[in-house]
Protein backbone atom coordinates (compact mmCIF):
# COMPACT_ATOMS: atom_id res chain seq x y z
CA UNK A 1 0.00 0.00 0.00
CA UNK A 2 1.29 3.46 -0.92
CA UNK A 3 0.32 5.54 2.10
CA UNK A 4 -0.67 9.20 2.12
CA UNK A 5 2.51 9.96 4.06
CA UNK A 6 5.58 7.93 5.02
CA UNK A 7 7.64 8.81 8.09
CA UNK A 8 10.25 6.33 6.89
CA UNK A 9 10.68 8.09 3.54
CA UNK A 10 10.43 11.62 4.91
CA UNK A 11 13.03 11.03 7.63
CA UNK A 12 15.26 8.59 5.75
CA UNK A 13 18.22 10.95 5.42
CA UNK A 14 18.23 12.11 9.04
CA UNK A 15 20.27 10.93 11.99
CA UNK A 16 18.46 12.46 14.95
CA UNK A 17 20.85 11.11 17.55
CA UNK A 18 23.02 14.24 17.55
CA UNK A 19 20.00 16.48 18.10
CA UNK A 20 18.70 14.35 20.93
CA UNK A 21 22.15 14.09 22.47
CA UNK A 22 22.39 17.89 22.60
CA UNK A 23 19.32 17.96 24.82
CA UNK A 24 20.43 15.06 26.98
CA UNK A 25 23.85 16.62 27.49
CA UNK A 26 22.36 19.92 28.67
CA UNK A 27 19.85 18.22 31.03
CA UNK A 28 17.38 21.00 30.23
CA UNK A 29 14.13 19.77 28.75
CA UNK A 30 11.63 22.68 28.67
CA UNK A 31 12.13 26.23 27.30
CA UNK A 32 15.87 25.83 26.87
CA UNK A 33 18.43 26.60 24.18
CA UNK A 34 16.86 24.43 21.45
CA UNK A 35 13.53 26.25 21.81
CA UNK A 36 15.28 29.63 21.82
CA UNK A 37 17.24 28.72 18.69
CA UNK A 38 14.22 27.38 16.86
CA UNK A 39 12.03 30.37 17.69
CA UNK A 40 14.68 32.72 16.31
CA UNK A 41 15.26 30.63 13.18
CA UNK A 42 11.60 30.12 12.38
CA UNK A 43 10.72 33.79 12.88
CA UNK A 44 13.52 34.68 10.46
CA UNK A 45 12.31 32.07 7.95
CA UNK A 46 8.74 33.45 7.99
CA UNK A 47 10.01 37.02 7.92
CA UNK A 48 8.57 38.30 11.20
CA UNK A 49 10.06 39.51 14.46
CA UNK A 50 8.66 37.00 16.93
CA UNK A 51 7.95 33.26 17.24
CA UNK A 52 6.32 31.78 20.33
CA UNK A 53 6.48 27.99 20.35
CA UNK A 54 3.63 26.04 21.98
CA UNK A 55 2.51 22.45 22.45
CA UNK A 56 0.45 22.04 19.25
CA UNK A 57 -1.29 23.90 16.47
CA UNK A 58 -4.72 24.03 18.10
CA UNK A 59 -3.24 25.56 21.26
CA UNK A 60 -1.55 28.09 18.98
CA UNK A 61 -4.93 29.16 17.59
CA UNK A 62 -6.54 29.37 21.02
CA UNK A 63 -3.68 31.37 22.53
CA UNK A 64 -3.55 33.69 19.52
CA UNK A 65 -7.27 34.41 19.88
CA UNK A 66 -6.83 35.18 23.57
CA UNK A 67 -3.79 37.31 22.86
CA UNK A 68 -5.86 39.44 20.47
CA UNK A 69 -8.54 39.95 23.10
CA UNK A 70 -11.15 37.51 21.81
CA UNK A 71 -13.37 36.22 24.61
CA UNK A 72 -16.66 34.58 25.48
CA UNK A 73 -19.49 35.51 23.14
CA UNK A 74 -17.27 37.23 20.58
CA UNK A 75 -17.81 36.37 16.91
CA UNK A 76 -14.89 34.93 14.92
CA UNK A 77 -15.14 34.47 11.14
CA UNK A 78 -13.80 31.16 9.83
CA UNK A 79 -14.25 28.67 7.01
CA UNK A 80 -16.12 25.41 7.51
CA UNK A 81 -14.12 23.10 5.21
CA UNK A 82 -10.90 22.82 7.23
CA UNK A 83 -11.42 19.97 9.66
CA UNK A 84 -12.82 21.85 12.73
CA UNK A 85 -9.36 22.81 14.02
CA UNK A 86 -10.03 26.56 14.11
CA UNK A 87 -13.52 25.84 15.34
CA UNK A 88 -12.12 23.83 18.25
CA UNK A 89 -10.04 26.81 19.36
CA UNK A 90 -12.96 29.24 18.94
CA UNK A 91 -15.28 27.08 21.02
CA UNK A 92 -12.57 26.50 23.66
CA UNK A 93 -12.66 30.16 24.66
CA UNK A 94 -16.43 30.44 24.45
CA UNK A 95 -16.42 32.51 21.27
CA UNK A 96 -18.86 31.96 18.39
CA UNK A 97 -17.72 30.86 14.92
CA UNK A 98 -19.33 32.59 11.96
CA UNK A 99 -18.76 30.43 8.89
CA UNK A 100 -18.25 31.79 5.38
CA UNK A 101 -17.96 30.01 2.05
CA UNK A 102 -14.75 29.33 0.16
CA UNK A 103 -13.49 30.04 -3.33
CA UNK A 104 -14.30 27.35 -5.90
CA UNK A 105 -10.72 27.08 -7.14
CA UNK A 106 -8.48 27.60 -4.11
CA UNK A 107 -10.80 26.12 -1.47
CA UNK A 108 -9.76 29.01 0.81
CA UNK A 109 -11.86 31.88 2.17
CA UNK A 110 -13.94 33.74 -0.39
CA UNK A 111 -13.39 37.50 -0.40
CA UNK A 112 -17.05 38.08 -1.31
CA UNK A 113 -18.18 35.96 1.62
CA UNK A 114 -15.78 37.73 3.97
CA UNK A 115 -17.23 41.10 2.93
CA UNK A 116 -20.66 39.93 4.06
CA UNK A 117 -19.26 38.63 7.35
CA UNK A 118 -17.39 41.86 8.12
CA UNK A 119 -20.70 43.70 7.97
CA UNK A 120 -21.64 41.81 11.15
CA UNK A 121 -18.69 43.40 13.01
CA UNK A 122 -16.82 40.27 14.15
CA UNK A 123 -14.04 40.41 16.75
CA UNK A 124 -11.53 38.49 14.62
CA UNK A 125 -11.06 36.55 11.35
CA UNK A 126 -9.18 33.26 10.95
CA UNK A 127 -8.02 32.54 7.39
CA UNK A 128 -6.89 28.95 6.76
CA UNK A 129 -4.30 28.21 4.06
CA UNK A 130 -5.79 24.84 3.22
CA UNK A 131 -3.93 21.88 1.68
CA UNK A 132 -0.80 24.02 1.37
CA UNK A 133 -2.56 26.68 -0.74
CA UNK A 134 -1.99 30.26 0.39
CA UNK A 135 -5.28 32.16 0.53
CA UNK A 136 -5.75 35.50 -1.27
CA UNK A 137 -4.09 37.30 1.61
CA UNK A 138 -3.42 40.57 -0.17
CA UNK A 139 -7.18 41.00 -0.62
CA UNK A 140 -8.41 39.39 2.62
CA UNK A 141 -5.96 41.20 4.87
CA UNK A 142 -6.68 44.55 3.22
CA UNK A 143 -10.40 44.01 3.83
CA UNK A 144 -9.80 43.23 7.51
CA UNK A 145 -7.53 46.24 7.97
CA UNK A 146 -10.12 48.55 6.44
CA UNK A 147 -12.74 47.10 8.80
CA UNK A 148 -10.40 47.31 11.80
CA UNK A 149 -10.68 43.56 12.46
CA UNK A 150 -7.54 41.55 13.35
CA UNK A 151 -6.70 38.57 11.16
CA UNK A 152 -5.10 35.29 12.25
CA UNK A 153 -3.55 32.99 9.65
CA UNK A 154 -3.94 29.25 10.18
CA UNK A 155 -0.71 28.03 8.55
CA UNK A 156 -0.82 24.44 9.82
CA UNK A 157 -0.72 23.13 6.23
CA UNK A 158 1.26 25.88 4.52
CA UNK A 159 4.83 26.03 5.88
CA UNK A 160 6.90 27.78 3.21
CA UNK A 161 4.12 28.96 0.90
CA UNK A 162 4.64 32.48 -0.39
CA UNK A 163 3.31 35.12 -2.74
CA UNK A 164 5.50 37.84 -4.18
CA UNK A 165 8.18 36.90 -1.68
CA UNK A 166 5.91 37.24 1.36
CA UNK A 167 5.58 34.03 3.35
CA UNK A 168 2.53 32.39 4.84
CA UNK A 169 2.47 33.71 8.39
CA UNK A 170 3.77 37.19 7.52
CA UNK A 171 0.42 38.78 6.60
CA UNK A 172 -1.93 38.80 9.58
CA UNK A 173 -1.67 40.16 13.11
CA UNK A 174 -0.72 36.63 14.17
CA UNK A 175 -0.19 33.28 12.45
CA UNK A 176 -0.39 29.76 13.82
CA UNK A 177 1.58 26.68 12.80
CA UNK A 178 1.41 22.99 13.64
CA UNK A 179 4.46 20.72 13.61
CA UNK A 180 2.54 17.44 13.72
CA UNK A 181 4.71 14.74 12.09
CA UNK A 182 2.89 14.76 8.74
CA UNK A 183 3.19 18.54 8.24
CA UNK A 184 5.57 20.04 5.70
CA UNK A 185 7.76 20.85 8.71
CA UNK A 186 7.00 18.09 11.19
CA UNK A 187 8.44 17.11 14.56
CA UNK A 188 8.51 13.58 15.97
CA UNK A 189 5.42 14.35 18.01
CA UNK A 190 3.14 17.29 18.65
CA UNK A 191 4.32 20.89 18.45
CA UNK A 192 3.15 24.29 17.34
CA UNK A 193 4.02 27.97 17.15
CA UNK A 194 2.55 31.45 16.85
CA UNK A 195 4.39 34.13 14.90
CA UNK A 196 3.76 37.86 14.97
CA UNK A 197 5.38 41.23 14.33
CA UNK A 198 4.11 43.26 17.30
CA UNK A 199 6.25 43.30 20.46
CA UNK A 200 3.31 43.84 22.83
CA UNK A 201 1.39 40.92 21.32
CA UNK A 202 4.51 38.76 21.57
CA UNK A 203 4.72 39.53 25.30
CA UNK A 204 1.04 38.63 25.86
CA UNK A 205 1.38 35.37 23.94
CA UNK A 206 4.46 34.33 25.94
CA UNK A 207 2.56 35.05 29.14
CA UNK A 208 -0.48 33.08 28.01
CA UNK A 209 1.50 29.98 26.99
CA UNK A 210 2.79 29.58 30.55
CA UNK A 211 -0.06 29.91 33.04
CA UNK A 212 -0.50 33.65 32.53
CA UNK A 213 2.62 34.31 34.59
CA UNK A 214 4.16 37.77 34.57
CA UNK A 215 6.89 36.30 36.76
CA UNK A 216 7.23 32.84 38.28
CA UNK A 217 4.07 31.93 40.25
CA UNK A 218 2.49 35.37 39.72
CA UNK A 219 -0.55 35.03 37.47
CA UNK A 220 -1.13 38.40 35.82
CA UNK A 221 -3.27 37.43 32.83
CA UNK A 222 -6.49 35.42 32.66
CA UNK A 223 -6.77 32.50 30.24
CA UNK A 224 -3.20 31.28 30.54
CA UNK A 225 -2.32 27.62 30.15
CA UNK A 226 0.59 25.21 30.09
CA UNK A 227 1.46 24.93 26.40
CA UNK A 228 5.15 24.65 25.62
CA UNK A 229 7.22 23.05 22.87
CA UNK A 230 9.67 20.71 24.58
CA UNK A 231 13.40 20.74 23.90
CA UNK A 232 13.45 17.34 22.15
CA UNK A 233 10.94 18.43 19.53
CA UNK A 234 12.64 21.80 19.10
CA UNK A 235 15.96 20.03 18.50
CA UNK A 236 14.36 17.89 15.78
CA UNK A 237 12.80 20.96 14.16
CA UNK A 238 16.16 22.75 14.21
CA UNK A 239 17.58 19.87 12.18
CA UNK A 240 14.68 19.84 9.71
CA UNK A 241 14.03 23.54 9.07
CA UNK A 242 16.96 24.01 6.61
CA UNK A 243 15.44 21.28 4.40
CA UNK A 244 11.89 22.64 4.28
CA UNK A 245 12.19 24.49 0.97
CA UNK A 246 13.68 21.45 -0.77
CA UNK A 247 10.92 19.23 0.58
CA UNK A 248 8.32 21.66 -0.72
CA UNK A 249 9.95 21.50 -4.16
CA UNK A 250 9.67 17.71 -4.05
CA UNK A 251 6.01 17.88 -3.05
CA UNK A 252 5.23 20.41 -5.79
CA UNK A 253 7.05 18.27 -8.36
CA UNK A 254 4.85 15.28 -7.53
CA UNK A 255 1.77 17.46 -7.75
CA UNK A 256 2.96 18.69 -11.14
CA UNK A 257 3.25 15.14 -12.45
CA UNK A 258 -0.27 14.41 -11.23
CA UNK A 259 -1.65 17.56 -12.85
CA UNK A 260 -0.21 16.65 -16.24
CA UNK A 261 -1.37 13.03 -16.03
CA UNK A 262 -4.91 13.88 -14.90
CA UNK A 263 -5.54 16.92 -17.09
CA UNK A 264 -7.93 15.13 -19.44
CA UNK A 265 -10.01 13.45 -16.74
CA UNK A 266 -13.39 14.77 -15.46
CA UNK A 267 -12.06 16.24 -12.21
CA UNK A 268 -13.71 19.25 -10.60
CA UNK A 269 -10.45 20.96 -9.63
CA UNK A 270 -6.69 20.49 -9.59
CA UNK A 271 -4.09 22.25 -7.41
CA UNK A 272 -2.06 25.19 -8.63
CA UNK A 273 1.73 24.81 -8.85
CA UNK A 274 2.99 28.28 -7.97
CA UNK A 275 5.04 29.31 -4.95
CA UNK A 276 1.76 29.91 -3.13
CA UNK A 277 1.16 26.13 -3.02
CA UNK A 278 3.40 23.74 -1.07
CA UNK A 279 1.43 20.53 -1.70
CA UNK A 280 0.82 19.59 1.91
CA UNK A 281 -1.98 17.54 0.40
CA UNK A 282 -2.72 16.83 -3.23
CA UNK A 283 -6.49 17.20 -3.32
CA UNK A 284 -8.78 16.78 -6.26
CA UNK A 285 -12.56 16.56 -6.47
CA UNK A 286 -14.26 13.45 -7.82
CA UNK A 287 -18.03 13.12 -8.17
CA UNK A 288 -18.27 9.44 -7.22
CA UNK A 289 -15.75 9.63 -4.40
CA UNK A 290 -16.55 6.38 -2.60
CA UNK A 291 -16.24 4.29 -5.76
CA UNK A 292 -13.02 6.08 -6.68
CA UNK A 293 -11.48 5.46 -3.24
CA UNK A 294 -12.47 1.80 -3.24
CA UNK A 295 -10.91 1.32 -6.66
CA UNK A 296 -7.62 2.92 -5.59
CA UNK A 297 -7.58 0.91 -2.37
CA UNK A 298 -7.81 -2.27 -4.43
CA UNK A 299 -4.88 -0.95 -6.49
CA UNK A 300 -2.79 -0.44 -3.35
CA UNK A 301 -3.11 3.35 -3.14
CA UNK A 302 -4.26 4.99 0.09
CA UNK A 303 -6.59 8.00 -0.10
CA UNK A 304 -8.48 10.18 2.35
CA UNK A 305 -11.16 12.88 2.36
CA UNK A 306 -9.98 16.19 3.83
CA UNK A 307 -12.68 16.90 5.07
CA UNK A 308 -15.99 15.03 4.74
CA UNK A 309 -18.08 16.90 7.36
CA UNK A 310 -18.26 20.71 7.22
CA UNK A 311 -17.82 22.44 10.57
CA UNK A 312 -21.35 23.85 10.55
CA UNK A 313 -22.78 20.32 10.28
CA UNK A 314 -20.84 18.78 13.18
CA UNK A 315 -23.35 17.16 15.58
CA UNK A 316 -21.67 18.43 18.76
CA UNK A 317 -22.47 22.05 17.85
CA UNK A 318 -25.94 22.33 16.33
CA UNK A 319 -27.27 25.67 15.19
CA UNK A 320 -23.99 26.98 13.82
CA UNK A 321 -24.01 30.51 12.39
CA UNK A 322 -23.27 30.92 8.70
CA UNK A 323 -23.14 33.84 6.31
CA UNK A 324 -25.77 33.11 3.69
CA UNK A 325 -25.33 29.61 2.24
CA UNK A 326 -22.12 27.63 1.87
CA UNK A 327 -22.64 25.81 -1.46
CA UNK A 328 -18.95 25.43 -2.38
CA UNK A 329 -18.05 24.18 1.08
CA UNK A 330 -20.83 21.61 1.09
CA UNK A 331 -20.12 20.40 -2.45
CA UNK A 332 -16.43 20.05 -1.64
CA UNK A 333 -17.12 17.98 1.46
CA UNK A 334 -18.77 15.36 -0.76
CA UNK A 335 -16.09 15.26 -3.47
CA UNK A 336 -12.58 16.03 -2.14
CA UNK A 337 -10.02 13.22 -2.30
CA UNK A 338 -6.37 13.34 -1.21
CA UNK A 339 -3.68 11.31 -3.00
CA UNK A 340 -0.20 10.35 -1.70
CA UNK A 341 2.22 13.29 -2.03
CA UNK A 342 5.23 13.49 0.27
CA UNK A 343 9.02 13.98 0.23
CA UNK A 344 10.86 10.76 -0.45
CA UNK A 345 8.07 9.31 -2.56
CA UNK A 346 9.73 7.30 -5.31
CA UNK A 347 9.16 7.70 -9.04
CA UNK A 348 7.76 4.18 -9.14
CA UNK A 349 5.24 5.05 -6.44
CA UNK A 350 4.17 8.19 -8.28
CA UNK A 351 3.86 6.20 -11.50
CA UNK A 352 1.71 3.62 -9.72
CA UNK A 353 -0.65 6.28 -8.36
CA UNK A 354 -0.94 7.82 -11.82
CA UNK A 355 -1.60 4.43 -13.42
CA UNK A 356 -4.25 3.59 -10.83
CA UNK A 357 -6.12 6.88 -11.21
CA UNK A 358 -5.87 6.60 -14.99
CA UNK A 359 -7.22 3.07 -14.91
CA UNK A 360 -10.25 4.24 -12.93
CA UNK A 361 -11.16 6.97 -15.42
CA UNK A 362 -10.39 4.85 -18.48
CA UNK A 363 -12.68 1.99 -17.47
Amino acid sequence: MINLFSDVAANATFDFEAAIKRVLTRHWYVLGQEVTNFEAAFAAYVGVEHCISVANGTDALEIALRGLGVGRGDVVVAVANAGFYSSTAIHAIGAVPLYVDVDETSMTMSADALALALAEEPKCVIVTHLYGQLAEMDVLHAMCRTAGVPLIEDCAQSHGASRNGRMAGAWGEAACFSFYPTKNLGALGDGGAIVCKDAALNARLRTLRQYGWSSKYQVAMQGGRNSRLDEMQAAILNEKLPHLDDWNVQRRSIAGRYNVAFAAFPLLSLPSLGDDYVAHLYVMRVRERDAFREFLKAEGVATDAHYPIPDHHQPAYPGARVVGALPVTEAASETVVSLPCFPGMTDDQVDHVIASVSAYFQR
